[in-house]
């Protein structure tokens, strides 16, 4: 028989706290899976598929949380995603990748990176050499991540900020596509390359008059990329280090950091599952009114008013507009949308998602549209048609035979425009009238033609998100 040698007491303290760990995180685990049907966690009604997609969900989180706890530190970071179909949430953009690097914004950090033909970024037409660069591209440096605390409270004023902002419009590239960002709490004297704040501090003013001083200190790198040309559009190559720890090794696992990353996947998992929850019931109100003003923030078949983006509300792109309401479709319904935009944005972009805020499927389905993909009629206007089935217009945005879900459109403004804001409507038509409240120039398409605009889309959707 194999005889073991008896374990000294270091062995025996770090086998007990990583136990411990792994049942703190089970559990916390446990109580993300609770708010999958309970109502006092303010779960989606519930349907065979509605749950079948929670579970989904929640181990969707605990897949994006194992990336984030048990790889990059601020130490030594790295990109990883922080939203992928694997782990969709938030009523996430069809048209984004979302990318984070954990830092520590006491220090100074450089990201290098390449893309492929910029000429968008510039406003110029493509040269048509080469692979393009995503549409556009947004760097964040914020102080802290939405979600974390899995309660509402967070959302209060001045809870958090995003240190700096640089996007593909403002971003120095090189003629080879290349590109060097500089990350640190003071910018250096007589510096002129890219640069980001990753401290700031900020001045409120209270009610009563009274003025408070804030200090803060980003805690995180996030990266969006849009993508509108799906089928000629490439990933941006990175890669990010702190300054003064390039080429050292990174330190041992210890026990200790495993037993921290244990617990903090649990929490983390748990609490962005609450949290979300509640914000969908009571912020957007999407199964009533919650503050007795006798409406929906998230109203059914239309959309509310344009909004910026704000951290302080659980985020969002800092450069976006958005407008927001939710479909609820019988099998013979349609909504026709019109979006309207009098200053032309950099990018414009419309999905759909389910009950959970997923984005729905946009690899094998037509759930999403953006301002490049979709037919402009020649006023101007964006109309598209949601419909659980195929009406023939090139417009048609699918629900996947989801009877009710979010649907949002954004609008992206480097500068935002003081007036003349962009807007959205929304109109409930039986889905065999719907060409009755189009115009005659509508765009129609064949299902071969749809065949082969899935195929794109599940294309780029492979290529986006590749493992290999």
């Amino acid at each position: 028989m194999f005889e073991t040698k008896p374990r000294d007491a270091d062995t025996l303290q770090a086998s007990e706290t990583l136990r411990q760990a792994w049942d703190e995180m089970l559990s916390q685990l446990s109580s993300a899976r609770d708010a999958i049907d309970d109502p006092e966690l303010w779960a989606p009604p519930a349907s065979p598929r509605n749950l079948a997609e929670g579970y989904r969900y929640v181990t969707g989180f605990l897949y994006g949380s194992i990336a984030r706890c048990m790889g990059p530190t601020a130490e030594f970071p790295y990109f990883t995603r922080a939203i992928q179909p694997l782990n969709r949430s938030t009523i996430d953009n069809a048209d984004a990748i979302y990318l984070m690097a954990p830092i520590d914004g006491n220090y100074s950090y450089t990201i290098r990176g390449r893309a492929g033909d910029t000429s968008q970024w510039r406003g110029e037409a493509a040269t048509g050499q080469g692979r393009k660069a995503p549409h556009y591209v947004i760097f964040e440096t914020p102080s802290g991540y939405s979600g974390e605390s899995g309660s509402l409270k967070e959302l209060k004023r001045g809870s958090r900020i995003n240190c700096d902002e640089l996007d593909s419009t403002e971003l120095q590239v090189n003629a080879d596509g290349s590109f060097e960002i500089l990350l640190a709490p003071e910018k250096p004297e007589g510096y002129t390359g890219n640069f980001m704040l990753t401290r700031a501090s900020r001045t409120r003013t209270a009610a009563d008059g009274t003025t408070e001083s804030r200090e803060y200190v980003s805690q995180l790198v996030m990266l969006r990329e849009l993508f509108c040309d799906w089928e000629n559009e490439d990933l941006l190559e990175l890669f990010i280090y702190r300054n003064d720890l390039l080429g050292h090794p990174m330190p041992t696992y210890t026990p200790e950091q495993a037993a921290q990353q244990l617990k903090d996947i649990g929490r983390f998992t748990r609490n962005q599952v609450h949290f979300w929850n509640e914000f969908y019931a009571v912020v957007c109100e999407a199964y009533g009114d919650m503050n007795g003003d006798g409406k929906r923030f998230m109203p059914r078949n239309a959309f509310n008013d344009p909004n910026a983006a704000s951290i302080a509300t659980a985020g969002g792109m800092a450069t976006n507009i958005y407008c927001g309401g939710m479909f609820e479709l019988e099998p013979d319904e349609a909504l026709i949308l019109e979006l309207h935009q009098p200053v032309e944005p950099v990018y414009i972009g419309f999905h759909l998602s389910n009950m959970w805020g997923e984005s729905l499927d946009f690899a094998n389905y037509q759930s999403s549209l953006n301002g490049l993909q979709a037919h402009r009629d020649s006023d101007n206007v964006l109309r598209y048609v949601v419909s659980h089935r195929d009406p023939g217009i090139a417009n048609w945005v699918d629900t996947t035979g989801h009877p009710e879900g979010y649907m949002a459109v954004r609008w992206a403004y480097p500068v935002k425009p003081r007036e003349n804001m962009p807007w959205a409507t929304a109109r409930k038509v039986q889905l065999s009238e719907v060409m009755q409240h189009l115009p005659a120039e509508t765009r129609l398409i064949t299902p071969q033609e749809r065949r082969a605009q899935i195929a794109i889309r599940q294309e780029h959707v492979q290529r986006r998100y590749r493992q290999h």
